[in-house]
């Protein structure tokens, strides 16, 4: 019998906000407000995607924009929360960075400013609950204007010493090059908060290499496909930048075939820094246990390997030195017991 899964103390930091949400609660809240769902996101659960082109994007989007719709009532947002928090507890998740765009729920709570202090509030109360820590990154969008980023990453740098981490830039990386958003992470990152861009998804070792040059990035979202570029490998492993590596999610949305196809062996091999995360548990059917599964069923790690990517989740992660020192010393405790 190998080590239990569960009782690896790790950092979970790639999980979106309304991604996040169970499926039941979707489900249950869609009905209570009379909303209609696709069969997709209901009989047909989890919904068969292929992203690789803007067709397969455009409906992806759209199930996320219907999923969103149910979140209509600031006690949605506390639920949402608390559910998540429970469910990274029982995974041994015991730091979350949730990435949130207030602008897609600003017109419902009262503009960025009032949605920003809801979720962080929820953050709190849901973190005390399940005795995990919580924190917010908040995630510009690539398919809107430059400047609107420029918004959020200023809101973002206000809130930096109440639960905020991080900057993020989400959605289609085919829309918009990285340094269209150069301004928005400068602000960001002279505030203190770790830019964390997606890149290297829908697009190749360039678009990596970009969220590095050109937003300075700290971690970069996804990155599996910097693993076609030895040399870009070298370079995030010299400078420590994290991939943080989706599986389910590279599966769901067409990066890779199957889930072995997913270079994550080759990154680690290389020396790059992996933090696992689930995306979108939601859209994917998967949550953040089942990646370290597939570390040890499809990319055959071993029980010290699994050890390091954890560790190396802590290392990446913004929690204060005293919460990474524990769960060092729980992973420790973790390798050190008999299987």
């Amino acid at each position: 019998m190998a080590r239990s899964l569960h009782t690896l103390p790790k950092a979970h930091l790639h999980l979106h906000f309304t991604g996040s949400m169970r499926h039941a609660t979707l489900i249950e809240l869609a009905r209570e407000q009379g909303l209609h769902l696709p069969d997709a996101l209901e009989e047909d659960w989890p919904p068969k995607l292929r992203a690789t082109d803007e067709r397969g994007w455009f409906r992806f989007q759209r199930l996320y924009d219907i999923a969103r719709s149910v979140l209509g009532r600031p006690e949605h947002v506390y639920r949402l929360l608390r559910e998540t928090a429970r469910d990274e507890a029982a995974a041994g998740s015991r730091w979350l960075e949730i990435q949130v765009d207030p602008s897609g729920y600003a017109h419902r709570f009262g503009g960025l400013t009032a949605t920003l202090e809801l979720v962080l509030d929820a953050a709190r109360r849901a973190a005390e609950e399940a005795g995990i820590g919580i924190a917010v990154v908040v995630a510009a969008n690539r398919t809107r204007h430059p400047l609107d980023a420029n918004t959020l990453a200023r809101l973002a740098a206000q809130y930096i010493d109440q639960g905020v981490v991080g900057f993020g830039l989400s959605n289609d990386e085919r829309r918009a090059q990285a340094r269209d958003f150069e301004r928005a992470f400068r602000i960001a990152k002279r505030a203190g908060l770790l830019a964390v861009p997606h890149g290297g998804e829908l697009l190749g070792p360039r678009s990596v290499a970009q969220c590095v040059d050109d937003l300075g990035a700290d971690r970069v979202g996804h990155g599996v496909r910097a693993a076609e570029d030895q040399r870009l490998m070298q370079r995030l492993a010299d400078r420590q930048i994290c991939c943080e590596v989706c599986p389910t999610s590279n599966v769901g949305l067409g990066v890779v075939e199957r889930a072995a196809d997913v270079p994550l062996r080759r990154l680690f091999d290389a020396g790059v820094p992996i933090a696992l995360g689930s995306d979108d548990p939601l859209l994917f059917g998967a949550r953040l246990l089942r990646q370290y599964e597939l570390a040890r069923e499809a990319y055959g790690f071993s029980d010290a390997e699994v050890a390091e990517l954890a560790r190396q989740s802590i290392r990446s992660s913004a929690a204060p030195d005293s919460v990474r020192k524990e769960l060092m010393h729980g992973i420790d405790a973790w390798l050190a017991s008999p299987e």
